[in-house]
């Protein structure tokens, strides 16, 4: 059994499909499926089957992925066993936006001047697509702003409890139930769906059966920050993010009496036999950094 057949099985994994994989690892179509038909052979069944020009993992698939996360982990230690303790290579970390721009910047910024050999990649997703990258492999760190989770293969970090709240134009309604009470004439601002606060807030509307809301989906936090200026509505967000806009008076907290759910900044590493350094490194720096404040 080859190591670079099991690079590719991991990596189609990851990307869904044999072309992707191809194209990730430099490979034709044809070395590709030579590896997975050299793998096959050897465990003796096959690992993908198509249903609907679709491409999913056969039984033996799902039962060969742990299997080969260790194999390749332990691959990866005896690759670095004369440099275990120097911190370099690859880290890629997935975050929400919201705790990108209100706490991972300066984290990130002191770990490139400690670690410059390190390649440091960072993507902003919802809280579910972060945690499915991790779990795939896409990436080695993952943030999320959740309720209290107890997630399984992970080593789990709970930093901090972030205070979620209401904000409307400076010259906006002052309390929610003014929004209630004529709720058609208001624009909900909010990001994509999937986001925990959203998902948190929403079940509040359906509990006072507000349906004709009007919903407003923007890009980035910041585009919403800027359209609530504007007075064209209001949104629920984490505190930290629009801290600085309510202190300034561009913003207005929303009073409401509703019962939020609480919700919390969490860190995520996948479970593995050994954890490469430049993981650690981080971790380090951001549980001391997160822990602080």
């Amino acid at each position: 059994m080859e190591i670079r057949h099991l690079i590719t099985f991991q990596t189609i994994v990851n990307k869904g499909s044999y072309t992707e994989a191809a194209y990730i690892l430099g490979y034709t179509q044809s070395t590709i499926t030579a590896h997975m038909q050299a793998l096959e052979q050897e465990i003796g069944g096959e690992l993908f089957t198509y249903k609907n020009r679709n491409l999913h993992l056969t039984t033996l698939g799902k039962e060969l992925i742990p299997l080969s996360e260790d194999l390749l982990s332990t691959h990866e230690q005896i690759k670095n066993m004369r440099n275990n303790n120097k911190v370099s290579g690859v880290l890629r970390i997935a975050a929400p936006e919201s705790l990108t721009i209100s706490k991972l910047g300066p984290i990130i910024k002191e770990y490139s001047m400690r670690f410059p050999d390190v390649k440091l990649i960072l993507t902003n997703g919802t809280c579910g697509q972060n945690q499915n990258d991790l779990m795939s492999g896409r990436v080695d760190i993952a943030f999320m702003l959740y309720p209290e989770i107890k997630p399984e293969k992970c080593i789990h970090y709970v930093l901090c409890e972030e205070r979620i709240v209401l904000v409307s134009n400076k010259e906006g309604p002052q309390h929610f139930n003014e929004i209630k009470s004529n709720s058609s004439n208001h624009f909900f601002i909010t990001n994509e769906e999937g986001c925990s606060f959203r998902t948190i807030f929403e079940r509040q509307l359906i509990k006072h059966d507000i349906k004709d809301l009007q919903t407003m989906e923007l890009w980035s936090i910041g585009a919403i920050k800027q359209m609530i200026m504007n007075g064209l509505g209001f949104s629920v967000l984490p505190y930290i993010t629009v801290k600085d806009e309510i202190e300034s008076g561009k913003i207005r907290l929303l009073a409401h009496s509703e019962t939020m759910e609480s919700i919390y900044s969490h860190m995520l590493i996948k479970k593995k036999k050994w954890i490469a350094p430049q993981i650690q490194a981080f971790t380090r720096l951001a549980l001391a950094s997160l822990s602080a404040k």
